[in-house]
Parts: C-alpha cells; sequence; structure tokens
C-alpha cells in the first residue's frame, strides 16, 4: 500500500489524485477528531461542572495551538522541509484523545484541547504545500480536493458525538485515538512520496516570484485578509447559530432545524470543491469576487424571507462563501511564491481564528440584542468583498511577463 502511494501515477508531472485522495482522507480524519471534541462539551460540563468560563478556557487551549502556531510551522518547514512531519502533528492529536478519554481534572483536559490543536497546526500548512506539490499545476483543483475532506469532517463530527460519544460517556472519546492511527499509516505513505519528490533529480525550478513591489504584495495580503474575515464571521453566524435562529425565527423543531444545517453544510462541501477548478479556469480573482462581494444580495435578503425561501438562500450562501476560500489560498500562494507552507498556515490558522472569535463574539451579541439582530447585523459583512477591486490580476501579470521573455 505505502509503495503506491510513495510513487504515483501523477507524480510524473500530472496531477497526482492518489495523493490528492490520501491527503483529504487525512484532513477528514483530521477535522472529524476536532469537531468532535467541540461537540462533546455538553459531557465534559456535566461531568466535571465546568462553567462556561472553564468552557470557554478549553476552546482558548484549543485556537492558541491550533491557529498561533500554524504559521510558525509552514515558516519553518519553508526552510526545512519535513516529509514526516504530517504523521507526527497526528501523533499529537492521538496523545490527545487518549487524554481527553482519561482525563480526570480540569488542566488534564485543557492540555488534551492543546494537543488536538498542535496536531491541526502541524497537519495543515504541510498537507496544503502537499496538496500543491500534487496538484501537476491544477493548483485550484488540489486545494478544493483537499479542503472538501475537512469540510465533511467538520460535519460528521457532532454526528459521531451523538451517536457514540453522549451515550457511552467519556472513555468512548480514547476509542477514537484508533482514528489517528489509521490517518497516522496515511500520512506516513504520504511522507515517503513528499521525501521521493524532493530527492528527484532534475526537479524544475521554483517559481519565480512576479514582479510587485513589496508594498503592493504587503497591501495586497491586507485586503485577502479583510475578505477572509468577512467570510469566516459570515459562515460563523450561520454554523454555530442558524439552528437557534431558525427556531426563534419560525418557531420549527429541533430536528427540522438540524436538516437546514445539514443542507448549509452540503452546499458548503460543493462550494469548496468547486471553488478551486473553477478558479483554475476563469482565475482567481475573479472568483474571489462572485464568491464573496457576489453573495451580498443573498444575505442581505436571508433575515426577511419565508422558511422555504431561507433553505434555498443558505445553501446559494454556503456554496459561493466556501468557493472562495481554495481561490483565496492558492491566490496568495502565487503572490508569494516559495512561502507555501507561511502562508498555508497563516491563512488557515487565521481561519481557524476567526471563527472562534467569531462565535464568541455573536454569541455575546445575542444575548445583548437578540439572535434576529445578529443575523440582519452580519448581512452586511459580505460588502466587505469590495475590496477586491484592489486585487491585482495575477494571471495577466504573469501572461504579460511570459509574452515579454518571449518577446
Amino acid at each position: 500500500m505505502e509503495t503506491r502511494l510513495a510513487i504515483p501515477a501523477g507524480a510524473s508531472g500530472g496531477t497526482a489524485f492518489k495523493v490528492l485522495g490520501a491527503i483529504s482522507f487525512a484532513h477528514f480524519l483530521n477535522d472529524t477528531m476536532q469537531s468532535l471534541m467541540l461537540a462533546i462539551y455538553p459531557l465534559f460540563k456535566s461531568q466535571f461542572h465546568l462553567n462556561f468560563a472553564q468552557i470557554g478556557l478549553i476552546t482558548l487551549a484549543f485556537q492558541l495551538t491550533a491557529s498561533l502556531l500554524q504559521p510558525v510551522v509552514g515558516y519553518y518547514t519553508d526552510r526545512r522541509p519535513q516529509p514526516f512531519s504530517l504523521a507526527l502533528g497526528m501523533g499529537c492529536t492521538f496523545l490527545g484523545l487518549l487524554l481527553l478519554g482519561y482525563a480526570a481534572t480540569f488542566p488534564a483536559l485543557l492540555a488534551a484541547a492543546a494537543l488536538v490543536g498542535m496536531g491541526s497546526s502541524i497537519f495543515h500548512p504541510e498537507s496544503s504545500r502537499v496538496a500543491r506539490m500534487a496538484s501537476g499545476g491544477r493548483h485550484g483543483l488540489a486545494q478544493s480536493i483537499f479542503q472538501v475532506g475537512g469540510n465533511a469532517g467538520t460535519a460528521a463530527g457532532p454526528l459521531l458525538a451523538a451517536w457514540i460519544v453522549l451515550p457511552h460517556g467519556e472513555r468512548s472519546v480514547a476509542a477514537f485515538s484508533v482514528v489517528a492511527l489509521v490517518a497516522m499509516a496515511v500520512l506516513t505513505g504520504v511522507g515517503l512520496w513528499y521525501r521521493h519528490q524532493h530527492r528527484q533529480p532534475g526537479k524544475p525550478a521554483q517559481t519565480q516570484a512576479l514582479p510587485l513591489p513589496r508594498r503592493h504584495v504587503a497591501a495586497t495580503l491586507a485586503v485577502l485578509l479583510a475578505l477572509i474575515f468577512s467570510k469566516f464571521f459570515y459562515l460563523a453566524s450561520i454554523s454555530s447559530y442558524l439552528i437557534f435562529y431558525l427556531m426563534h425565527r419560525y418557531g420549527i423543531d429541533t430536528e427540522q432545524a438540524q436538516y437546514h444545517l445539514f443542507y448549509f453544510l452540503f452546499a458548503v462541501a460543493a462550494g469548496t470543491l468547486l471553488g478551486g477548478p473553477i478558479g483554475d479556469r476563469i482565475g482567481r480573482k475573479q472568483v474571489i469576487w462572485v464568491s464573496i462581494l457576489g453573495v451580498a444580495p443573498f444575505t442581505l435578503a436571508l433575515p426577511y424571507v419565508g422558511l422555504g425561501s431561507s433553505v434555498v438562500l443558505t445553501m446559494i450562501i454556503g456554496f459561493l462563501l466556501a468557493s472562495a476560500f481554495p481561490a483565496i489560498v492558492v491566490y496568495a500562494q502565487e503572490l508569494i511564491p516559495g512561502k507555501i507552507g507561511t502562508i498555508s498556515g497563516l491563512f488557515f490558522g487565521l481561519a481557524f481564528g476567526l471563527a472562534g472569535i467569531g462565535a464568541a463574539t455573536l454569541g455575546l451579541l445575542a444575548d445583548l440584542w437578540g439572535i434576529a439582530a445578529v443575523y440582519k447585523l452580519c448581512s452586511f459583512l459580505p460588502l466587505i468583498g469590495m475590496l477586491a477591486v484592489f486585487l491585482p490580476d495575477l494571471r495577466e501579470r504573469r501572461h504579460a511577463r511570459v509574452v515579454g521573455a518571449a518577446g
């Protein structure tokens, strides 16, 4: 099995779909375990008699290691590639899950959460690098295949918590360490392929940076970070509070609201899968424009429509917003070639951090103003997408450089 993965058919220059499938599957397992931990907070709260502040500290311990360490890990591996760091990171998740299953004190829970976050901080930058290496030039497609695994895992975690952990108690969390072992085996095979790429003679030279002034690059990164802010704050309003909003606004029960959340998550997965290849075809900037600013009419209408229309709108919103992230990550990687790990760590870490901050902030505002008012306020966030007008078209600049060199 490892031999087949180590030298896939696409390694010679085409897209290495076996490697992309493996890294997407590992992403699914990784994010399943992360969302599982967050979904069993009610179990920890009752078993350890925690207050909401202590629950917040668990989230903080997880987010600090999962968000802040990612750019650091990416920066280090840009300088010193570590083919087997992916399996090592999953080992941190393995230890974290074991500790979660047998923790007897609150500090032990904090340590376990930090270990799970640390595993994530190692996994995301390096796996994004592997996706780009395996892309065969189809960078958006590769990034989408990689990311859709994470979307599926995020959706699966709460279901596993409801079916397995909540009925069987804390010890059942440790059983999921087997999932981490499976992921470690898969990532060891990916590491063998990764190492083989670095040992290949006559590798193509690294893409040279586009002729953009440093100040222009910094301004472009600032625009991308603002777009990430608008995207993940708005997504936090739906993923964290859609059920409560629907129950309050339309008077439906929890089960019916769960179906609405599933429709939204399905649309997010579809948008993630298609956003990258569409960007390969029509350009990253165009996808970013349509996916973030183009979603504004739908978000502005959402608080004022009926239940049936809200299903359609949330699916359109989920699809469009999710299609932006693969395009943004690949755009940033092309903006600063040679810093794949640093850029991936920065944007994935920021996504984690903003999702957590957004959920906490919007929860506080919902307590003060009501959930309906929060949805009306958040509906304006996609208007930040107008900043995309300041993004340079990297594809046109690259084409002009090629034409100039040929002339």
